[in-house]
């Protein structure tokens, strides 16, 4: 057994871990970095980046069939099912080197290969070797949870931790589960040749604006995605493939299974227990300055039981650096965190919502809306399908909401505003090329003065005024 001394210690190598690593070594902070896994994390290997691939590919395939307005004669796609995937791993492979351990360690980070757990407050033990260290980052994520369903040890199920290594196409792929994930892979496997099925036990798309959800799923729908709400699988066998049975006694058959409900924090390694370290069973309990009971670890990203997104554990790496670095205050906020579910059409959302914005304001906020219909670019591409609402609140906007092509693209010029807790006046005052998109933006908040100045009889009677000099 060897023993290490050093100023950090982090504890996972996905998103936060990286950028918490890479930014401290480079400070002259002296850093060991743990991963049992694989670096990346969940995002580069199980995540974001092959699930943007695989709807990449999807989206191509779509393409074929959706040419007449246009002019362009539709063709039934022909999928290979293996090559689609194979563009998912080239993907991952491409992005790999960035988050390596030579990479790290030419940067001059430690990197151990081995997973990380609390022999005691201040100390970590990873295959052979203990770490002591100044502070501690743990930044371990999340897993795909799968509730216990009787019968599910019966079949083969995936989760979104292997179904990107699955290169035989599913005849019809049932999925349980209709948030973000379960909805993309939906639409995803619909558009290259797959039946899909999504049971839901409650509403799909259930955290999003309710409106919103609503134009996303009317459009998959339509596109053939069987979407069954309010859904609760109650039994799984391995009949005729796979069967779900659901409470209310409505029975699914299909070839292949994915489990979608949801995430559960990376905590049971850790041996918290030894360390004076509250957690619960959504995750590690940290402050707005993201420290836990033990003032000399940190929790960043999933494992803190907060917005489960790449970026939110990106963004929680600078904040505690400037804690952990140089001893700054430094506090977290979700306020002007976006997050998007790219399905088609993108669904996005920073702040509040428009039911939280008025739950918490009243008659105080006023609802801004403009809808892509009324975006000369979206006609010409005919993607006309989706709005934009931004919340506003004495002339600063504190939430906004859009579903509509390019969601996910738009949302990041709002979540500056709001974290610069600029006024609505700002975006009004952007000029945008035309004809684009994002002139969404620009015209949704150049609508909170039209009443201000072009219904204002005061307005009009001092116009007419001026004019007679």
């Amino acid at each position: 057994m060897k023993t290490i001394k050093t100023d950090l210690c982090i504890i996972g190598a996905g998103s936060g871990g990286l950028s918490t690593a890479a930014g401290a070594v480079q400070m002259g902070a002296s850093v060991v970095l743990l991963e049992g896994a694989k670096m990346g994390g969940d995002c580069l290997n199980y995540g974001c980046v092959p699930s943007k691939a695989l709807l990449a590919a999807a989206k191509h395939a779509h393409a074929m069939t959706t040419g007449a307005p246009f002019g362009v004669t539709p063709v039934k796609a022909s999928v290979d099912y293996a090559a689609a995937k194979a563009h998912v791993a080239s993907v991952i492979a491409g992005i790999e080197p960035h988050d390596s351990v030579e990479r790290f360690e030419q940067l001059g980070v430690n990197v151990i290969s081995e997973y990380g757990h609390f022999i005691s407050p201040r100390e970590v033990q990873a295959g052979d070797t203990i770490i002591k260290a100044r502070r501690f980052v743990i930044a371990t994520g999340s897993s795909p949870f799968v509730p216990e369903i009787p019968g599910l040890d019966t079949v083969r199920y995936y989760t979104n931790e292997d179904i990107f290594q699955l290169t035989e196409k599913p005849d019809h792929l049932i999925i349980i589960g209709g948030g973000p994930i379960g909805m993309e892979m939906a639409q995803a496997h619909h558009r290259l040749g797959c039946k899909v099925t999504v049971l839901e036990g409650a509403k799909a798309l259930g955290k999003d604006d309710p409106e919103l959800a609503a134009i996303a799923l009317e459009r998959i729908r339509a596109e053939g995605v069987e979407i069954i709400e309010g859904a609760m699988a109650s039994e799984i066998s391995a009949k005729e493939g796979v069967t779900v049975t659901t409470k209310d006694g409505q029975v699914f058959t299909g070839s292949h299974l994915l489990m979608a409900v949801g995430r559960k924090p990376n905590i049971d390694r850790l041996d918290l227990e030894k360390t004076g370290i509250d957690f619960t069973r959504n995750g590690i309990t940290v402050g707005a300055n993201l420290k836990t009971s033990n003032k000399r670890v940190y929790a960043i990203g999933d494992v803190s039981g907060g917005l489960q997104f790449t970026h939110m554990a990106g963004y929680h790496a600078g904040v505690i650096l400037k804690s952990a670095l140089f001893g700054l205050r430094s506090k977290s906020s979700n306020a002007h965190i976006p997050w998007a579910t790219y399905t088609d059409p993108e669904i996005a959302q920073v702040g509040l919502t428009e039911a939280e914005a008025t739950a918490k304001h009243g008659a105080a906020v006023e609802v801004l809306r403009f809808n892509y219909a009324d975006n000369d670019r979206a006609r010409a591409e005919l993607q006309t399908t989706g709005l934009i609402k931004v919340m506003v609140l004495k002339g600063r906007p504190v939430g906004v909401s859009i579903v509509g092509t390019q969601a996910g693209e738009h949302i990041s010029l709002w979540s500056m505003v709001i974290a610069n807790r600029l006024k609505i006046g700002a975006v009004a005052a952007m000029v945008s090329p035309y004809p684009t998109i994002s002139e969404i933006s620009k015209r949704v908040a150049g609508s909170y003065y039209t009443p201000r100045l072009f219904q204002s009889d005061r307005l009009k009677k001092f116009v007419r005024f001026v004019q007679r000099f």
